[in-house]
């Protein structure tokens, strides 16, 4: 077969067909990244001069994977992105920052943080510091967890409308100038495949529910009382959805007047709907909740562009598959195989002709961090035989590479998605 591009690779496995190879993708999302330290380690072992990596992804401390990489890696898709960050800062003036592992990085100049008196460090939102702070990161921590900061009396003036408009805000001049200058010259100046990550219908992302970015969040921020809110005032959150819904359709036709066909993929939702051993909500509650809304946003998509869509979800998904596709999901992400019901070779035998597979490629869990070079081999080997077949399936770990993860096992992943060694520095 001819050697395709990776724009070609990656059209051709989304339209369910066989590419020359596996399509590979490496931080084209937030959520099929490399932590900043395995980054900054997989640099020099690749040979790299040593160099302080951004994080793109304050959160979870992701780094940005720079065009010299991808391409040594073999990495077929580029992301497209605004330059605000979850804390509602832009990544812009990067200074300098250690991390507790000591690995040397840069981050925004509103990368604003403090520490306690326990050595963690707090953040803030907007990187305002007089505000209260909106996560925090453990002393010898590699990321970042949500501060719940729900007012006491919260549930005594819920205002639906208040809360959405929290969550989400229209798309500025400013914004949509940015994103039609990225994806012309992304577009025009590589072959990669180019990744709308958007993200604005995740309806009830659970990372996004605390409001990391809002100085003083109203409505209900603290996730065990979303979740419980989802049963008991399924009004309440159906009307926040309404209202989230109507702006995010705005926003969707503006950033399609910006990046136009020349984007493969959106990203439309995050949001987990499962955990290890099963769902987090029965697929009843999907359909009522949910489903209307990812609906509607992937009938629109589909009727105005050749774009596909691609949900996140973690966990055993499994029960929810079959709505997924009703409603007009293109692409599922991570692809758990770990959680209950998501083997490979069920999955794939199931929905493999209706559905893109982007991720399962490796357990980032167990077999990544903690297996041999080996065995990290054989099950990336395994995972390609069964989720390539006839295309469907573009190469990710299962959700991020984490901290502490070794280097070798990361080389060992990619030689064998690739099927060649890679330059190797002393490791």
């Amino acid at each position: 077969m001819q050697t395709m591009t990776s724009r070609e690779r990656v059209r051709t496995a989304l339209n369910h067909r066989a590419p020359d190879r596996v399509p590979l993708d490496l931080g084209s999302t937030w959520v099929t990244g490399i932590h900043a330290s395995t980054y900054s380690q997989l640099r020099r072992a690749l040979g790299l001069p040593p160099k302080r990596v951004k994080v793109d992804e304050p959160y979870q401390m992701l780094a940005e994977v720079e065009p010299e990489v991808a391409d040594l890696l073999g990495v077929d898709t580029v992301t497209i992105k605004l330059p605000t960050t979850i804390f509602g800062f832009r990544n812009q003036n990067w200074k300098p920052l250690t991390l507790f592992d000591g690995t040397e990085v840069l981050v925004s100049e509103c990368f604003n943080i403090t520490v306690d008196e326990q050595g963690d460090w707090l953040m803030y939102p907007q990187g305002d510091l007089r505000a209260p702070p909106c996560a925090r990161m453990p002393k010898g921590g590699d990321f970042f967890d949500a501060i719940v900061r729900q007012a006491p009396d919260a549930e005594e003036h819920l205002d639906p409308r208040e809360f959405a408009e929290q969550q989400v805000s229209r798309h500025t001049e400013e914004d949509l100038a940015f994103l039609q200058r990225v994806t012309d010259d992304l577009y025009r100046n590589t072959d990669k495949s180019l990744v709308g990550c958007w993200g604005q219908g995740g309806f009830g992302d659970i990372a996004l529910v605390p409001g990391l970015h809002v100085a003083h969040p109203k409505g209900i921020r603290d996730p065990q009382r979303w979740y419980e809110m989802l049963v008991e005032r399924p009004d309440y959150i159906r009307e926040i959805f309404e209202i989230q819904f109507e702006m995010v359709f705005e926003n969707l036709k503006l950033y399609r007047q910006a990046v136009g066909d020349k984007i493969d993929v959106l990203v439309i939702s995050g949001t987990d709907f499962g955990s290890q051993r099963g769902p987090f909500i029965a697929p009843r509650m999907y359909r009522e909740l949910f489903k209307p809304f990812h609906k509607r946003l992937n009938d629109w998509v589909h009727q105005h562009t050749p774009w596909k869509t691609f949900y996140h979800s973690c966990g055993s998904i499994a029960a929810f598959l079959d709505d997924f596709i009703d409603a007009g999901v293109d692409i599922i992400n991570p692809v758990q195989c770990s959680a209950a019901g998501m083997e490979p070779e069920t999955l794939k035998r199931q929905y493999g002709d209706r559905l893109v597979f982007w991720g399962g490629g490796v357990n980032t869990q167990q077999t990544l961090p903690f297996g041999t070079p080996d065995k990290v081999r054989q099950e990336v080997a395994e995972r390609i035989r069964i989720f390539n077949q006839n295309g469907g399936f573009v190469f990710n770990t299962i959700h991020n590479i984490q901290a502490h993860t070794p280097v070798e096992n990361v080389l060992a992943m990619y030689e064998t998605v690739l099927g060649r060694s890679l330059p190797r520095a002393h490791v």
